[in-house]
């Protein structure tokens, strides 16, 4: 009687045994793995050169490059409205409106700079002598003021130029003349340099 239990006993354990070893291989077992196929856009999104506008941003197939509007004015053969890509520089605003008009100086312009959307160049208008932007007596208008006026100020380069151009933007008029002081880089020394040459 004994030794048909022990039997027993080892027979359940040797079923056991080959249980888990069956349910260990199958689970162990390699299974196919779908290779993704690469389609043509994909290739180039990863491979190959993406494409980009003048500015040298990328822009989706199909996708309008980004752009920037400026007003071209003063002595330039086709003054007016301009679309641009963004990126582009007062050299490329000037060739768009068919260049500057014979013997007008344009060294007031810097015409390496970078454009900004809704800004207006003029050329051949000096500040003081009744350009936009300015009043009579000469101030600079903080709210009207183009980079190249702004630029004109004693201690503003064509960088802080263009920040008080972006301030503008992003915060809409100037309510004060020293709300200026809000702008990066402008310390109190400068302002105290400038304020007495600006209005709104």
């Amino acid at each position: 009687m004994l030794d048909r239990r022990a039997a027993l006993g080892l027979a359940a354990l040797l079923l056991l045994a080959v249980g888990y070893a069956v349910q260990h291989f199958w689970l162990s077992r390699p299974e196919p793995v779908a290779v993704p196929t690469v389609s043509g856009s994909a290739a180039s999104a990863t491979g190959g050169p993406p494409s980009s506008t003048v500015a040298g941003t990328t822009a989706p197939h199909g996708a309008p490059a980004p752009t920037v509007v400026v007003d071209v004015a003063g002595k330039v053969q086709h003054p007016g409205l301009r679309t641009l890509p963004t990126g582009s520089r007062v050299a490329d605003a000037l060739r768009a409106a068919g260049g500057a008009l014979p013997g007008t100086d344009t060294d007031s312009l810097n015409l390496a700079r970078v454009l900004s959307d809704g800004e207006q160049i003029l050329v051949g208008l000096p500040v003081g002598q009744g350009a936009p932007g300015t009043t009579t007596g000469g101030l600079v208008s903080l709210n009207r003021a183009t980079a190249e006026q702004l630029d004109t100020l004693p201690g503003v380069g064509p960088t802080l130029a263009q920040r008080i151009l972006q301030y503008r933007q992003a915060h809409g008029p100037f309510r004060s003349v020293d709300q200026l002081r809000q702008v990066p880089g402008i310390g109190q020394r400068k302002f105290d340099d400038i304020k007495g040459l600006l209005t709104l």
